[in-house]
């Protein structure tokens, strides 16, 4: 392993930030509370008073005082809010598709208590002056608390790294050229080595441009029968293993972006075992469809880099989510304008989005067969901060309160009613799904509720 630099000393502002209000105090009654970080799970009373946990009591034994507010929640679930660490919230320079009011909008409307945006904006967020220019608007539009990432190299171009130390004190939580990879294993290499002065996790978005490009789905038997250009796996898997070398080499920290097929899971595996520290992620939209989607053609619902994969791929994803390969869910929510997905396919944007359906789209596809327990989907959704070293949320006494409170018995269509969301290239638009977010509260403040779903003043 390289000689491994000292630490610079910094002093660093909170990694997330949200806009001011009062801090919530509600009565949950009799509701179902599931918390894999404490290992709660069982009927409670819950009772949260100016934004934090005041108690946890047997059901029925609490009752609401003046100005509380009282949830029946006898038959709904309760988990600690979810957070994800892959949102594109198009601020600065495309808010046509989505900003940080919406973003967080559709966040909280999904259960997030928290997020992280990346920083493929236009133009992206590469100095110090954009980061604290995203974090003051943050402070004045963001529902849920959101952190902000840096790239790794100058403007995206690969070939310049930008002042990770500087931007790292201005509040960045990590650096990604997220939508690029980092073609050049030299700069990648020694952003890793700035990476151990200054700290802050590097999440990679892993491509070979030369085995993917020009590609517009996944190479297999799909592929060939609609007549498109496809990305093979190994376009993926051969970037992780060779960012995994370099990383083991100079003992730097990675994230490995949404995780999509066989040979990407065991490249990771294989740097686990080798020690490396390495996290990685996996979207919704991979553990619930395969390549056989793209028939339809339908670009706003099933284009996305990386492509939907086979389904050999999409079982093996479930199970290293099931084993701890993977070590969280995240949405990579990528908002985009009709006009740029109602095109012919191989020219329309990549990306859906996912914040406001994860929950129920796992919970529906995943959970009801009995493919995964309830418990792992709940963990793996509130896991997304750990590997930035923000801890995932606890429903306990004495905790600010970050919560989400489900009907899981509740069927809806997706769109029906509209998005919180800016845009409506959702991958599931159309799709009835059961179990729905009526309330989220984060950061101690209510951030949603579902229209339908109303409260009692005590």
């Amino acid at each position: 392993m390289n000689h491994i630099p000292e630490p610079l000393p910094m002093d660093l502002p909170e990694p997330l930030v949200q806009r001011a209000g009062p801090g919530a105090s509600l009565l949950i009654s009799e509701a179902e509370l599931l918390d894999p970080v404490s290992g709660t799970d069982g009927r409670f009373d819950l009772l949260i008073r100016d934004g934090e946990v005041a108690e946890l009591a047997e059901p029925g034994s609490l009752e609401a005082g003046d100005g509380t507010e009282l949830v029946e929640g006898r038959g709904l679930k309760v988990f600690p809010a979810f957070f994800d660490p892959h949102v594109h919230f198009r601020t600065p320079g495309q808010e046509y598709k989505e900003d940080i009011g919406t973003g967080t909008r559709a966040a909280a409307a999904g259960g997030y208590g928290g997020v992280i945006a990346m920083a493929n904006t236009a133009p992206p967020v590469s100095s110090p002056a954009d980061v604290e220019a995203l974090r003051h608007r943050a402070r004045l539009e963001a529902s849920v608390p959101v952190g902000f990432m840096a790239t790794v190299t100058r403007d995206m171009a690969g070939e310049e790294l930008t002042d990770m130390a500087e931007l790292r004190e201005a509040g960045a939580v990590g650096f990604t050229d997220d939508g690029l990879p980092i073609a050049n294993p030299r700069i990648l290499r020694r952003a890793l080595q700035y990476q151990k002065m200054c700290g802050g996790t590097i999440a990679l978005h892993e491509e070979d441009p030369e085995l993917s490009a020009g590609g517009a789905m996944h190479e297999g038997e799909v592929s060939m029968a609609l007549g498109l250009r496809g990305v093979p796996s190994i376009s993926e898997s051969v970037m992780i293993a060779r960012d995994a070398a370099i990383a083991g080499y100079e003992g730097g920290r990675i994230q490995v972006q949404h995780l999509s097929a066989i040979e990407s899971i065991e490249a990771v595996r294989r740097a686990k075992q080798a020690g490396v520290a390495v996290t990685c992620e996996v979207t919704p939209h991979h553990l619930c469809l395969s390549d056989e989607a793209v028939r339809d053609l339908d670009a706003s619902r099933h284009k996305m880099n990386p492509p939907l994969r086979s389904e050999d791929d999409r079982r093996a994803l479930i199970e290293a989510l099931i084993d701890g390969t993977i070590d969280c869910i995240a949405t990579d929510h990528a908002p985009h304008a009709i006009e740029e997905k109602q095109v012919p396919y191989e020219a329309a944007m990549m990306g859906v989005t996912g914040l406001e359906t994860a929950f129920s789209a796992l919970y529906t596809e995943l959970v009801m067969p009995g493919t995964i327990p309830l418990g792992l989907l709940v963990e793996k959704l509130g896991s997304g901060g750990r590997p930035f070293g923000i801890e995932p949320f606890s429903v306990a006494a004495g905790k600010r309160a970050n919560l989400c409170l489900v009907d899981p018995e509740a069927e809806w269509t997706v769109g029906e009613d509209g998005y919180e969301s800016r845009s409506a290239n959702s991958w599931c638009a159309g799709q009835t799904l059961t179990g729905r977010v009526l309330m989220t509260v984060a950061d101690g403040q209510v951030a949603f509720r579902l229209r339908s779903f109303s409260m009692g003043v005590a």
